[in-house]
């Protein structure tokens, strides 16, 4: 996606703006991370790629999508200590054999050097599918799902994250999961995806 975006929530703008510039959805209520920015938009044209990684076990094209993620996002992955991806419950990663987002992390941990913390979450219920929810039923669908894995809680004090997911849809989750992060500990929380919707609500 273009450098011309909100800059907090990474929406795209259809013309140049000055930096530090957000878009209408921020200004009213900022997100509780700090920026996000995405590698693609998640059009017509993108749609298979995405899919087919995320649920055709197309992994062998986990590094291509990370090094689009890492040219993205390399001014997130600087300016971090950690990164995060968000987690599966466990009955879906059980079905599905591998979280799409802990591959792209793992990669890009490799791109960045940056280490890579995946088990630093757990998602504590299994949420339905949120494919064909709108913004308020995204939000309350993962609302309290997601908690700090005990094991992880002393090394999230006082880090940088880059939290990796594959899709940012309305933001729901990663606004979730942001908001667990900050509450553990965690100072500055960038999010980094493969994907961006792009819709008039944002």
């Amino acid at each position: 996606m273009g450098s011309a975006c909100c800059q907090a929530c990474g929406y795209p703008f259809e013309y140049e703006v000055p930096d530090q510039t957000l878009c209408g959805a921020c200004v009213r209520e900022h997100p509780p991370f700090d920026r996000a920015r995405a590698a693609l938009v998640y059009d017509d044209n993108t749609r298979d790629l995405v899919l087919g990684f995320k649920h055709a076990d197309r992994t062998e094209i986990a590094n291509l999508l990370a090094k689009w993620m890492f040219a993205s996002g390399r001014d997130l992955l600087d300016d971090s200590d950690l990164i995060v991806p968000v987690p599966l419950h466990w009955t879906r990663l059980f079905s599905r054999r591998y979280n799409q987002a802990a591959l792209l992390a793992l990669q890009l941990g490799r791109l960045s050097d940056v280490p890579v913390l995946t088990n630093a979450l757990v998602r504590k219920r299994k949420t339905p599918s949120q494919g064909r929810m709108g913004r308020g039923a995204r939000a309350r669908n993962v609302q309290g799902a997601f908690a700090i894995n005990p094991r992880a809680r002393n090394q999230l004090q006082g880090q940088r994250i880059v939290l990796v997911d594959d899709v940012y849809t309305t933001g729901a989750t990663v606004r979730a999961v942001a908001k667990v992060l900050k509450r553990g500990g965690a100072t500055q929380i960038n999010v980094l995806t493969l994907a961006r919707v792009v819709r008039d609500f944002a």
